[in-house]
């Protein structure tokens, strides 16, 4: 038995955030049992808390979602270092040290749990053909699109700066349409509703996982992409709140803060659930 941890990141209030389940201590737990109990738990992603193999890191951790592994996620670097933290963790210097597929990723502790985000793998324009399959499986029109480029740290992202708010809200995405695209769109509140929803801009993500559409209920990645581009480009100011799964009943909050030529992504993460877990060896499905 393991000890487990289900963690909510990116909102303090009950259920209003994206889940994280937290397997500890999970170096002898096999790929094929990280993959099957990614898949049981059905979330966006589960993580596994490994030593970590780099001298410089605090802990290692595998990202999982439930159809494969991923190089770096933002919710489960929150979640990660929460849990590891809570378990009793203790780093070595002022920030945690998260070693994962991207590399070594700083994770700070105040004024609350914030990631700096890796570098882009890959940025700037995207070509004309998969402009159209994303102006189309968003289902919006080609002139509504203020911007559009690559912003993939590692899942993959595309970014859409749609202007406003209410423009984001109102995507009706084209579910068949989305077979290997991870879209991220975004949009900017005024300021009567910024003040009253504490919340600057509104994001929202959509992708396909295995044979599912998936709309992500707060996604870190995609906004540490979103403000690497748009506050370099200057479309958005340095320091600024996201606002993001309203349209999926959840409430979620991340604060972007470009600083010193990085930008942070941060957020609360509450642990729900504490427990244990059986991951032990299974007679293989006939």
């Amino acid at each position: 038995m393991l000890p487990f941890r289900q963690v909510d990141v990116f909102s303090a209030e009950p259920w209003l955030g994206n889940p994280l389940a937290v397997v500890h201590d999970a170096d002898g737990v096999s790929d094929e049992e990280m993959a099957r109990f990614a898949r049981w738990t059905n979330l966006s992603e589960t993580t596994f808390l490994c030593a970590p193999t780099d001298p410089a890191a605090d802990y290692r951790v595998r990202i999982w979602t439930t159809s494969g592994e991923l190089p770096f996620a933002g919710h489960p670097t929150i979640g990660s270092a929460h849990a590891w933290l809570e378990a009793g963790g203790v780093p070595r210097g002022e920030v945690v040290v998260q070693e994962c597929g991207a590399g070594l990723v700083d994770v700070r502790r105040s004024p609350r749990l914030g990631f700096a985000a890796p570098p882009l793998r890959r940025s700037g324009p995207v070509d004309v053909e998969l402009r159209a399959r994303v102006v189309h499986a968003l289902g919006v029109e080609d002139g509504a699109v203020e911007d559009m480029a690559w912003i993939d740290n590692g899942p993959g992202w595309v970014g859409v700066d749609l202007g406003s708010a209410e423009a984001v809200l109102d995507v009706v995405p084209d579910v068949a349409a989305f077979t290997d695209l991870k879209v991220t769109v975004l949009g900017r509140w005024g300021d009567v509703a910024a003040a009253d929803l504490g919340a600057d801009v509104e994001v929202r993500a959509f992708f396909a996982d295995g044979r599912d559409f998936v709309e992500d209920p707060v996604t870190g990645s995609a906004n540490a992409g979103l403000a690497q581009w748009l506050v370099g480009t200057g479309a958005l100011p340095p320091s600024y709140t996201s606002r993001q799964g309203s349209v999926i009943g959840r409430e979620g909050r991340v604060r972007l803060e470009a600083a010193e030529g990085r930008v942070w992504v941060s957020g609360d993460a509450v642990t729900r659930i504490t427990g244990q877990v059986d991951l032990g060896a299974r007679t293989p499905l006939s």
